[in-house]
């Protein structure tokens, strides 16, 4: 076994999980003490959920790059550390030893210290899926400042909104970044988002795709010059463990995006515990998680869990699909990937495509598949199985969320048992519970409730930035004395663990979470909107598609080309990943005589489950249920 924590059988399992539970602080105590600690800690945990106020490794220093790169360097300085596959194959692919990934990010450090950054600062990180996003990651954890990765495709307006919240003085982004046949304008649109955040300092720009950009003199600086000024030596700052790490932003049931916290000692011990153990990973194999940074999946299982355990891992620029639905094989294939982490929604897309343009690639250097962002279904996983694993991977269904920093239940890859579109079995030191509406914990198996968590783990959301009140009432207050996933679960007769969706206003839209109410704001700005409605329904390649119910005052007898300007309103507002797939305007929206709109009946009729939308006779208005029955898309 090559790390001391890792679980190599069902027994071994069993007597982790036990052990986790009546001795939690030893437990955890004995996983942390395989880093590098600057000074041990003083006290494993104090916590509790009501606040919530909970600390781990209490007075332990240590920094969490020195344990990504440090100190592997005299056992591993030359294997890879990150194997990098650009979007367009005819280009060269680099390949970043632990010796140079560890000069880089120093280097990166000073550029970040030679333009005014110091330990505490926020910096917005805006990239493509380049090695330099990573780079720029680690340089922020290594001085101390506090990183903020915003998905590459996001807008400039919510941009804004995310830099004005963590009041991020610094950005670092690229000139451009190729996704698939698209070459999206980074600068262009993080310059239009400095419209409204004249605090912002500096902008570090990389050069990659060579779109002219806009340089405005004192502000901004270009990466590469900035290099070649900086000393490739970087002491590492040494940071509290319960000094925040970073920040992302996740979309909640208002309209107002939350910056999750997570802190440097925890997040450091669990996704790198997690890592090790869900995907039994072996020194020297080339783990491929195919998710970008700009998610938790990437921060979690390309940058920091691999890292931490000295492992290779392959970050990929492109797209599943592009310039052929045989893109992933080519990479596993030409790399020789052993583990490939991606989403049900890529398989399913994949799946359309054929089994085709999987024939004529090696894929025998697979041993483990796994998915992640939401649940995969029953079809989608058979494929992943008999076309890709060929019958002889296991394959890991991870449920966790930005929230939890790392995955929270999963089967251990060949260790304990998998079950198709069940997540199975929580990791040691993992404590769920269901919960029915009332409050009471639901006991035994073969039942069905809403998915809490009882005890804290290290990786725990610490708070929602500049807003602890928030975190308290999302995560805290529908069960107290519980952690709230926001998602419902079943049980079955075994144990094992199926989510079966949000039970609040969140969609899971392509494994990313879109608040209905994000949503339904940047509707609502569009000329003519009265007001919306935005409920999920079953969508065969997303899982979850976004269906719009819009009240408009006036679409000029050409609903279509209202449609595609609401599209392109939201598209400006949020970014092309909230579109809703379905507009249906309507003429009033299903309401109580308070005036609550009821989504449950919105969600049945656009799953298209007509029979079942219970009583409607206490509506303000019934009749218009049967309306928006006979205008359903």
């Amino acid at each position: 076994m090559s790390y001391p924590y890792q679980i190599g059988s069902l027994e071994e399992y069993k007597a982790a999980w036990k052990r986790s539970v009546e001795a939690p602080e030893a437990f955890w105590a004995d996983v942390a003490g395989n880093f590098h600690w600057h000074k041990r800690w003083d006290k494993v945990l104090d916590w509790n959920f009501e606040g919530p106020d909970v600390q781990w490794f209490i007075g332990g220093k240590l920094n969490i790059t020195e344990n990504c790169l440090d100190r592997h360097l005299e056992a591993k300085g030359d294997v890879p550390a990150i194997i990098w596959e650009p979007n367009d194959p005819k280009e060269d692919h680099r390949v970043l030893s632990y010796k140079e990934l560890h000069e880089q990010v120093c280097r990166f450090a000073n550029v970040l210290k030679n333009n005014g950054v110091k330990k505490g600062d926020r910096v917005c990180i805006y990239m493509g899926m380049v090695p330099e996003l990573a780079i720029a990651v680690l340089a922020c954890a290594r001085i101390g400042a506090i990183h903020s990765v915003i998905f590459g495709g996001f807008s400039a307006r919510s941009i804004a909104d995310r830099l004005q919240d963590a009041q991020a003085e610094y950005i670092i982004t690229g000139d451009g970044a190729y996704r698939g046949a698209k070459e999206i304008p980074l600068k262009a649109v993080i310059d239009d988002a400095l419209e409204q955040c004249a605090f912002v300092k500096k902008v570090i720009v990389l050069l990659r795709t060579k779109t002219p950009v806009s340089m405005i003199k004192g502000r901004d600086v270009w990466w590469q010059d900035e290099m070649d000024k900086a000393d490739a030596n970087c002491p590492a700052e040494i940071m509290d463990a319960e000094d925040p790490l970073f920040i992302l932003y996740t979309s909640g049931s208002t309209g107002k995006p939350k910056g999750v916290v997570h802190t440097c000692g925890g997040y450091m011990v669990y996704t790198a515990y997690s890592f090790v153990n869900v995907f039994q990973y072996k020194p020297g194999e080339v783990h491929f998680c195919t998710a970008d940074v700009g998610w938790i999946t990437g921060h979690s299982y390309i940058v920091y869990g691999p890292l931490c355990a000295g492992a290779t891992v392959l970050m990929f620029e492109g797209i599943p699909t592009w310039p052929d639905s045989g893109r992933f094989w080519d990479i596993v294939d030409k790399h020789k990937v052993n583990i490939l982490y991606t989403a049900p929604t890529a398989i399913r897309s994949l799946m359309a495509y054929g089994a085709e343009h999987i024939e004529g690639h090696d894929l025998s250097s697979l041993r483990i598949l796994g998915s992640v962002g939401e649940p995969i279904n029953e079809e989608a996983w058979h494929w992943f199985d008999k076309y890709i694993g060929k019958g002889r991977c296991p394959i890991v269904d991870t449920w966790w969320q930005t929230e939890t920093g790392g995955i929270m239940i999963s089967n251990l890859a060949g260790v304990t048992p998998a079950k198709p579109s069940y997540a199975t079995l929580p990791l040691p030191g993992i404590q769920p519970a269901l919960m029915d509406e009332q409050g009471n914990e639901i006991a035994g198996n073969d039942v069905s409730g809403n998915l809490c968590i009882k005890f804290p783990w290290p990786s725990i959301i610490r708070t929602t930035y500049g807003d602890h009140e928030r975190c308290r009432t999302n995560y805290f207050t529908a069960y107290p004395g519980l952690y709230f996933t926001g998602d419902g679960c079943h049980r079955d007769e075994d144990g094992n663990y199926r989510i079966t969706g949000r039970v609040d206003d969140v969609l899971n839209v392509s494994g990313h979470r879109i608040g209905t109410a994000e949503v339904e704001n940047a509707i609502n700005m569009h000329e003519g909107v009265v007001e919306s409605a935005v409920v999920g329904y079953p969508h065969d390649l997303k899982g979850q598609g976004i269906y719009a119910y819009v009240i408009h005052s006036n679409t000029h007898g050409d609903d279509e080309l209202t449609r595609r300007d609401i599209l392109q309103t939201v598209t400006r507002i949020i970014g092309a990943i909230a579109k809703p797939d379905k507009i249906q305007f309507v003429k009033g929206l299903p309401k109580t005589r308070s005036g609550k709109i009821m989504r449950r009946i919105l969600r049945k009729i656009a799953e298209g489950d007509m029979a079942n939308l219970g009583d409607t006779s206490t509506l303000l208005d019934p009749q218009v249920v049967d309306d928006i029955k006979e205008g359903k898309i």
